[in-house]
């Protein structure tokens, strides 16, 4: 990863800002791509036939938009359609005659001007049926625009029980109740660098089996305002999950993680941002869902790792989401994982001669003894020493 030329003093964010600090004390402000709420900062401009593509799919467009919309949306339909067919009553009756004469048979009795027109649609609609309005035998054009527009209610009534349903079972609903960590942290685990992150649901029925993953994101902002996005996917140890309890997703560090050349001072300096998702099937709906956040540098701690939130008591696994969002400080080397590994494997090799050399000594003395030899050499021993201290006491 290529790393900024300007050195970051400090860093304060917000939802979607993120207001950077350099050494000369001027201040600019970066756009997050992915919100911490997973939805995409982005906003389209001169779509092609946009409103054409909204009316094609009508039922997603009402899904999507918001409660308010839609009721009014909604509200404006029905009042809509009762206006309509009421003025097109109010048309029957005036071409019929029935404004003019009231002595002949009226087409709809009891409409004799354009409110009751207008209250005979709505009566009609909504099968209200107060019994002083109703169809005669007479006018087989009203009867036919009265069929026309039992249809179109029974279209309008499904229509809005099928969109308020799908809406109120949104999956994005059920991916709040799915949360990702605050921060993502860095520390050693099992001799190797890893980056890791936690995922917990906050619900007491829980997801068959969900699969995590995660992709870095680097932008490059030119000064003719053009942006460069790169995009690359990170490999996790265990990417499908069964998120009974609060999971840590983790990442390690190797030669082909991007973090690999990236230490400390290096990750304060970067521009980039790290989008991780969990997809998940809910076994009481069997509705796919998928919730996701992003992390940016300075919400990488390093030298940190996630405080333990399970504990077993003698009935049941207890889970204290107090816990989830809080890091403790460990011991973790601020050089880059590539620095690291070369020094654990300098240092290796030397740890292994020594132990192989007072190995293998023992073995080999062991494997060449010969008792009678050992005993005449021993006799030898002892007599040379006799003979060197005879001679001592001599001189």
């Amino acid at each position: 990863m290529s790393s900024s030329t300007t050195q970051y003093s400090s860093v304060k964010h917000c939802n979607d800002t993120l207001t950077v600090k350099t050494d000369d004390g001027s201040y600019f402000k970066k756009r997050r791509y992915v919100r911490k709420d997973g939805s995409c900062n982005a906003v389209f401009r001169h779509v092609p036939e946009e409103w054409l593509l909204y009316v094609t799919d009508i039922f997603t467009t009402l899904v999507e938009i918001k409660w308010r919309v839609m009721f009014l949306t909604f509200a404006l339909s029905y009042i809509l359609s009762w206006l309509f067919f009421g003025i097109l009553f109010w048309i029957i009756a005036l071409v019929h005659g029935d404004m003019r004469d009231h002595t002949i048979e009226p087409c709809v009795y009891e409409v004799r001007s354009f409110t009751a027109a207008f209250l005979f649609s709505l009566e009609t609609q909504t099968t209200i049926g107060y019994g002083s309005r109703g169809m005669s035998e007479n006018c087989m054009v009203a009867i036919v625009v009265v069929t026309i527009q039992d249809v179109i209610s029974v279209f309008i009534d499904t229509s809005i029980i099928g969109v308020v349903m799908a809406k109120m079972a949104s999956a994005r609903k059920r991916a709040q109740t799915v949360g990702f960590s605050n921060c993502a942290v860095i520390n050693l685990r099992d001799g190797h660098m890893c980056l890791s992150w936690r995922v917990g649901d906050f619900r007491r029925n829980h997801m068959v089996e969900g699969t995590a993953q995660a992709k870095l994101i680097c932008h490059t902002t030119h000064a003719t305002g053009k942006v460069d996005m790169s995009y690359q996917t990170l490999e996790l140890q265990e990417s499908n999950i069964i998120l009974a309890t609060p999971t840590t997703i983790v990442h390690r560090i190797g030669p082909s993680s991007p973090f690999y050349r990236m230490s400390l001072q290096d990750l304060k300096k970067e521009n980039f941002e790290l989008v991780v998702s969990f997809s998940y099937t809910d076994n009481a709906t069997g509705i796919m869902h998928q919730t996701r956040t992003s992390y940016i540098p300075n919400e990488i701690l390093w030298g940190q790792v996630f405080q333990e939130v399970l504990r077993m008591t003698r009935r049941h696994y207890r889970v204290d989401y107090r816990l989830f969002n809080l890091t403790a400080k460990v011991r973790c080397p601020e050089v880059s994982a590539e620095e690291y590994d070369l020094k654990e494997h300098s240092s290796r090799p030397r740890d292994k001669l020594q132990q192989t050399s007072s190995l293998a000594a023992p073995t080999q003395f062991v494997k060449d003894v010969n008792p009678e030899v050992d005993t005449a050499s021993t006799t030898e021993d002892v007599q040379v020493e006799k003979i060197s201290h005879s001679a001592f006491r001599a001189e």
